[in-house]
């Protein structure tokens, strides 16, 4: 799609170049013409006789078709640069500033991080002598509190209709592209310059390319999957607080929900996966809110957004743990991914969502709104039955 905006400022340049666009009519004269001296010089040969006019024509004709092919192709690369940086329009309910919708749970409370309360079980030292800062080793019972929390996640997921699956984290810069993560957040992503694969910061990227270049049958749609991997990110930029333990680090782990749906199917799932989310967490005794972000502050691909910000005690104050967002079929588009609404009709594109489900900030919180008096952590109930330790001590 064309920058609404740059039409608006630069018309008569927008029209040069759609003009430009129409030097590939030109070239099939030139080649209808080149044909002609070709069949002239031909007819004259079978007649013995000599054609140097229609040969000199030829060439001329031949060497103007390559000079209009060579303006065509720098015209298309600059076109498919410019459009592949333009974002996906957001939705018209996509607000104009940040809305709060509602708050759920006793908000408010103070208390120790998740650092102080950890101790050893969140082991950022090592973590730091081994491969950087913000790196981290997770160890004794955190690492159990994890996989039971991923473990209930999949079973909650499962039940509601997502195909769980464990992702590929080495992805080639195709499907950065097809998801938007490229060209707009290069900064943030870590690349392996010598196999030309890039290590993924969110199982999303996987996920919406699992599809790509497909045209799925009728009634396959919707499709949703849950997919868990380990997540990395440069995190260039970040700074203070957010530093801080594993709040904001390079390697974490995640489950994350997307879905392929049809185009009016796309609002309404988009307010599933967030029912999800605050299913999850209400279910995990943690306050949060949620939040409508602002059109302005939406990454490329997303037409609308929800962050679900958690109550932190230890920072006294609402984070993001989770966030979901509408893409419609921007990262259809790119990646291919098509579908038939009926027998026989013309394939459309789809419409991808996507949502996190849990992640290491979910532990944060967990551990922080469940801090005693006595400095230890209560473990939310549901946990217990998938391995977490009742109670967690730094």
């Amino acid at each position: 799609m064309l920058d609404l905006k740059l039409i608006r400022e630069d018309p008569e340049g927008v029209r040069r170049a759609l003009e430009r666009r129409r030097a590939g009519g030109a070239i099939d004269d030139l080649r209808a013409e080149q044909k002609r001296a070709g069949e002239a010089i031909a007819e004259a040969k079978r007649a013995g006789e000599q054609a140097p006019e229609a040969i000199e024509e030829m060439r001329g004709v031949a060497e103007r078709v390559k000079q209009m092919q060579a303006e065509v192709a720098q015209v298309e690369e600059r076109l498919e640069s410019a459009m592949s940086a333009l974002p996906n329009l957001p939705a018209e309910s996509a607000p104009e500033e940040e809305e709060v919708l509602r708050e759920v749970g006793e908000a408010g409370r103070t208390g120790r991080d998740h650092l102080e309360l950890l101790g050893e079980m969140v082991d950022m030292d090592s973590g730091a002598r081994l491969s950087g800062s913000r790196f981290a080793f997770l160890r004794g019972p955190l690492v159990m509190l994890e996989l039971a929390m991923v473990r209930w996640t999949f079973e909650v997921l499962t039940e509601r209709g997502f195909e769980p699956a464990i992702t590929p984290v080495l992805v080639r810069e195709e499907a950065l592209f097809g998801t938007g993560f490229l060209p707009d957040t290069e900064q943030q992503i870590y690349e392996l310059a010598n196999d030309e694969l890039y290590l993924s910061g969110t199982s999303e990227v996987a996920l919406a390319s699992l599809h790509a270049g497909e045209i799925l049958d009728p009634g396959v749609l919707p499709r949703r999957y849950a997919g868990f991997s380990s997540c990395f990110r440069r995190e260039a930029g970040a700074a203070g607080k957010d530093t801080r333990g594993i709040f904001r680090v390079h390697q974490f782990d995640k489950v994350e929900m997307f879905s392929f749906v049809e185009p009016d199917e796309s609002e309404g799932e988009l307010e599933r996966l967030l029912a999800i989310q605050e299913e999850l967490l209400q279910a995990l005794g943690i306050p949060y809110r949620v939040v409508n972000i602002a059109a302005w502050d939406l990454g490329a691909s997303a037409a609308k957004k929800y962050d679900l910000e958690a109550w932190m005690p230890g920072q006294e104050r609402y984070r993001e743990v989770t966030s979901t967002s509408n893409t419609t079929d921007f990262q259809a588009r790119r990646l291919g991914v098509r579908y038939r609404p009926a027998e026989g009709a013309s394939p459309r594109f789809a419409h991808t969502l996507n949502g996190t489900a849990t992640t290491w900030r979910t532990m944060i919180a967990i551990a922080e709104n469940g801090q005693r008096d006595d400095g230890t952590v209560e473990v939310p109930e549901v946990l217990h039955a998938y391995g977490a330790p009742p109670t967690l001590t730094g």
